[in-house]
């Protein structure tokens, strides 16, 4: 009764509408009344605390950097060095695309950010060099959702405060899966480009390698201080994200000259925004998590899922498909601190690795960028490439399908992940 009751207010909620961060709110309100609970005071103190984290210092920092990155002369030095190695192969340009979409995912960790720059550099671009429309755009789109896996990540950070995972260990363990995903996405590309005949470009001299290798060195470094720094206990992951920041700050004003005052008040301004929607929705979750424990709704869900206990694979499998379910109706970070709570005392009951359901989550609630009505990621890839959006859904769905493949492997094989993740642990 109090999982169906909390369940049917958020659905309806926003269903007719809502914000999920108010949608939560109202879910926690109705709880608290049914269990008696209820206060102003406990709601707002609940409000605030939930966003009292000191991890959660990393968020305003990391999207500073982002942006910065992607004004700053950072992101096009990335996609020169890219096309300077693989440019002159056959879907050279999709080759570009992948290897930056993986370089540029260890600099923002914002799949929006890096969708968007792929697509205004890339894009027009590969229609001009004759390459198909669909795949084209759901390749760029593809490319954009490895960034929430490779470290520095939003939403890595926000699971590890939902599911009080190390956040550390989620970074580095992020950095196997993102690389599969590159890949996978590589051998699709390559399957696609067997029937088409487009231009490529001519091939870089050893001259121009290397010019476009030292122009893009200062970016290049970014994610090896970032991975180094974590490695190596220099610094925390909060403290990485001043680093990134201050480093990509510092870069694009005093090494690249492509960051004025005007654009970086812009900047801030953006960050500003997006950080105070990200609070409040990470408070709001906050609420209706601790609600969701005194309700006991995580022994409900149990008592539900308890046969899979025993069968690892099989509960992560059934868990892995809820979430997929849930990520193609509602956005990637609503979903993590809606469902985290809820499945996280079920899976350290099952024995299953914290760090490796935190990072299959956010795998699969990436995939969800993609997918409509809500794909975040191809609607941006869509309004910034002008592209129909009934062609991107046709040229995405490849991509989407080797990503659900590469997720039933992980569910089938933990080790693919949780090996690799131990190695970068040391």
């Amino acid at each position: 009764m109090t999982l169906a009751l909390f369940l049917g207010v958020l659905i309806v909620s926003i269903l007719l509408g809502l914000p999920v961060a108010f949608a939560l709110l109202l879910s926690a309100m109705a709880l608290m009344l049914h269990l008696g609970l209820f206060s102003a005071d406990i709601l707002t103190q609940s409000l605030i605390n939930g966003v009292d984290s000191f991890p959660l210092l990393a968020v305003p920092f990391f999207l500073v950097a982002g942006e910065v990155m992607a004004h700053g002369g950072l992101s096009k030095r990335i996609v020169r060095l890219a096309s300077s190695l693989v440019g002159h192969r056959k879907g050279g340009l999709g080759y570009v695309a992948i290897i930056t979409s993986v370089l540029l995912a260890g600099l923002s960790g914002s799949a929006v950010a890096d969708a968007a720059a792929l697509v205004s550099i890339l894009y027009p671009m590969m229609r001009k060099s004759g390459y198909p429309e669909g795949p084209s755009i759901g390749l760029l789109a593809a490319g954009g959702i490895i960034a929430p896996v490779i470290p520095p990540s939003l939403p890595l950070i926000i699971i590890g405060v939902a599911g009080n995972i190390s956040i550390a260990k989620l970074f580095l363990g992020g950095i196997a899966p993102g690389l599969m995903m590159g890949a996978a996405l590589m051998i699709v590309w390559s399957l696609i480009m067997r029937k088409e005949t487009v231009e490529t470009n001519p091939k870089a001299t050893g001259a121009e390698r290397l010019a476009a290798l030292k122009d893009g060195t200062w970016a290049l470094l970014l994610p090896l201080i970032i991975i180094g720094g974590i490695r190596f206990g220099i610094f925390t992951p909060t403290e990485a994200a001043v680093v990134a920041a201050v480093y990509a700050i510092v870069i694009s004003t005093l090494i690249y000259r492509e960051m004025d005052v005007k654009r970086f008040y812009e900047i801030l301004v953006r960050a500003a925004r997006a950080t105070a929607m990200v609070m409040f929705l990470v408070g709001a979750a906050m609420v209706a998590a601790w609600l969701i424990t005194v309700a006991q709704l995580p022994q409900q869900l149990a008592q539900i899922l308890g046969p899979l206990v025993d069968h690892p694979r099989m509960l992560m499998a059934v868990i892995m498909l809820i979430v997929l379910l849930v990520g193609m109706v509602m956005d990637l970070s609503p979903t993590i601190l809606i469902l985290v709570p809820l499945f996280m005392p079920i899976v350290k009951q099952a024995g299953i690795d914290p760090v490796y359901f935190g990072l299959m989550f956010v795998i699969n609630t990436s995939i969800g960028l993609l997918t409509p009505p809500v794909g975040t990621v191809l609607n941006v890839v869509c309004g910034v490439g002008r592209a129909r959006m009934s062609t991107a859904v046709r040229g995405v769905l490849p991509f989407i399908s080797v990503y659900v493949l590469l997720l039933i492997l992980f569910v089938i094989f933990p080790d693919l992940i949780i090996v690799p993740m131990k190695f970068f642990a040391g």
